[in-house]
């Protein structure tokens, strides 16, 4: 097949980001498919040097190219950025009409992309909502008809799609608080390429002794209200297990973007770290992961009290090296085994016990981490039943 993948690795360019989406690409590279990966927001894109928003993306294309080509020479020659100027890096614009054309498949990830007509072109165009219950906020508004214009139009665009997928795994099960009207989701998940970091595992005697993840901070005010109830950030779950590090046999490490109050957080126990130097770029990220003995993270609010099912990218990375993840419950255990490998909580004593459980037995949970990550994460079976699905015409919705 030609497919062609969406992403924001050079809007924002970290490592996290860049790995989020070159495992669907690298993904379906292996699996034998014509791939491009198309970068088309009509935004800004961040500069970490300058350390704003920046209207030219050269440095940024740079980027991307440098470590596409580290990723897989392949490819070096299969990709397309266009920053806020208009102007095109990577393959040129006709060649990308011209793929389209002959395309069978574009996934739009994340709302990445500026959806142009040869993009909506293609035979099946197929959504991944990454981000569940901000995805579908404005369903309910869309319904009985109240959204302003411009909510009103973003919702029509997603309609244009022909196949809806989403990270939220619990979606339409009677306890799911995600308005289901309009779309008919398909549970996901991230696909990881195991390859991409077998020769990066560190064996566990020799990792630090430490819990780590890599966030960022935002306003806890800052998520959608949806059939009358706010919904929150990551921030507003954390508040809520401040005083965790007095309860915890390990050390725990945030590696922290954002206006993070990190005085506070310090004089809890927190360990504090820059976030960038440990996420410059996809091999330092990779290190970063591989070094801990495991991840501790919460989850956005809206993820958690929606009982969304979702489960990060970022800790699908550390089991995929073999790290096992304390993680907060968004109702992703319904699906995905777990106990070892991957230990949730809901409460503060919940994720003292767990990680007191990791630390009794870190050689367990890190088999256990990878195993898990081999059976529920590959991209084999990932992307192939994505690809099944979305040209199946019982879920075709255009």
């Amino acid at each position: 097949m030609r497919i062609l993948v969406t992403g924001l690795a050079a809007t924002y360019p970290f490592g996290g980001v860049f790995w989020d989406y070159m495992q669907y690409v690298l993904g379906f590279l292996k699996m034998g498919h014509e791939v491009l990966y198309i970068e088309d927001t009509g935004k800004w894109c961040y500069d970490p040097v300058a350390g704003t928003f920046v209207e030219d993306g050269k440095r940024n294309a740079a980027y991307l190219a440098k470590h596409l080509e580290l990723l897989e020479p392949a490819l070096k020659e299969r990709w397309f950025y266009r920053d806020a100027t208009g102007r095109t890096y990577g393959r040129r614009w006709e060649e990308v009409k011209s793929f389209c054309k002959e395309a069978d498949l574009f996934l739009h990830i994340s709302a990445s992309c500026w959806m142009r007509e040869e993009y909506f072109g293609v035979k099946r165009v197929a959504f991944v909502d990454s981000d569940p219950m901000y995805t579908q906020a404005s369903v309910p508004g869309y319904v009985n008809n109240t959204l302003e214009q411009e909510e009103r139009s973003r919702v029509e665009m997603l309609r244009q799609h022909h196949v809806f997928f989403t990270f939220a795994e619990n979606i339409g099960a009677e306890d799911c608080r995600i308005p289901t009207q309009i779309f008919s989701w398909i549970p996901t998940r991230q696909p990881i390429v195991m390859e991409s970091f077998q020769n990066h595992r560190v064996s566990v005697s020799q990792r630090r002794r430490v819990l780590t993840t890599v966030a960022s901070w935002e306003p806890a005010e800052g998520g959608p209200v949806v059939n009358g109830v706010q919904y929150k950030g990551k921030s507003a779950e954390f508040e809520r297990f401040l005083a965790l590090p007095s309860k915890s046999v390990l050390p725990l490490e945030l590696a922290m973007s954002g206006r993070a109050p990190k005085e506070r957080l310090q004089a809890h126990g927190w360990k504090m770290v820059e976030a960038y130097p440990v996420s410059s770029d996809p091999w330092v990220y990779r290190d970063y992961l591989a070094c801990s003995l495991g991840e501790w993270s919460v989850a956005k609010n809206a993820y958690v009290a929606s009982l969304s099912g979702w489960f990060s990218c970022r800790s699908a990375c550390y089991m995929a090296l073999g790290v096992p993840v304390v993680v907060q419950e968004t109702g992703f255990s319904k699906i995905l085994p777990s106990g070892k490998g991957i230990l949730p909580f809901s409460t503060i004593e919940e994720a003292a016990q767990a990680i007191e459980s990791l630390a009794s037995n870190p050689q367990e949970h890190a088999a256990a981490a990878l195993e898990l990550a081999e059976q529920w994460f590959d991209h084999r079976k990932v992307l192939g039943d994505l690809l099944e699905k979305a040209f199946s015409a019982s879920y075709f919705s255009r």
